[in-house]
């Protein structure tokens, strides 16, 4: 009897967490990083390149349609086509990209900022004097995960709910497996 209260218990949890995240449920890439951050933290999402033939540098984020966080191209900044919330708030961690570092620097970031980055890069053709066409694989997906700084503990951060539902899910299926091998 107590196993079953306690059963209970988990799948009334399990209930409560997929309630929860039935309309905020996020399906991130296998390869994916998460980096945390608190509101108002300057933060760098790494990304690196094979090498140091670069001519372009995009950032995106699948949710801003053809609008892109940062786009550096012929040794400046391409404001043409950013999303107004990224204006002013974005740089290089190192504008000449030695070593292939074109990680981006996010300024002064905001809940709005959570979300799925891609980085991508064009190369250099030493053969060709045509640019690639800019439908490259990202060679870095990170999703930032952004919540108020401590004192205020009204948001759980998204991959924090995944973890607690899959744990419960599982311990549940365990619990079946159990049951199914006394029986």
């Amino acid at each position: 009897e107590p196993h079953l209260n306690r059963l209970t218990e988990l799948l009334s949890v399990k209930r409560l967490l997929m309630n929860h995240t039935h309309h905020t449920e996020y399906h991130m890439p296998f390869n994916t990083k998460i980096i945390p951050a608190q509101s108002g933290q300057n933060i760098t999402l790494p990304c690196r390149a094979p090498n140091n033939n670069i001519i372009v540098v995009e950032w995106s984020r699948a949710d801003l349609g053809d609008e892109y966080v940062l786009l550096y191209r012929d040794e400046q900044f391409d404001p043409e086509n950013q999303h107004p919330s990224f204006k002013n708030r974005v740089d290089l961690q190192d504008r000449q990209m030695k070593d292939g570092d074109v990680s981006l620097i996010l300024k002064n970031v905001t809940i709005n900022d959570s979300g799925n980055y891609e980085c991508r890069v064009f190369m250099k053709r030493s053969n060709r004097r045509k640019r690639a066409h800019l439908k490259t694989n990202p060679i870095s997906i990170i999703y930032l995960s952004v919540v108020d700084p401590p004192g205020d503990s009204t948001l759980i951060p998204l991959f924090v709910i995944k973890v607690i539902k899959k744990v419960v899910i599982k311990l549940y299926f365990c619990y079946k497996c159990i049951q199914k091998m006394l029986s």
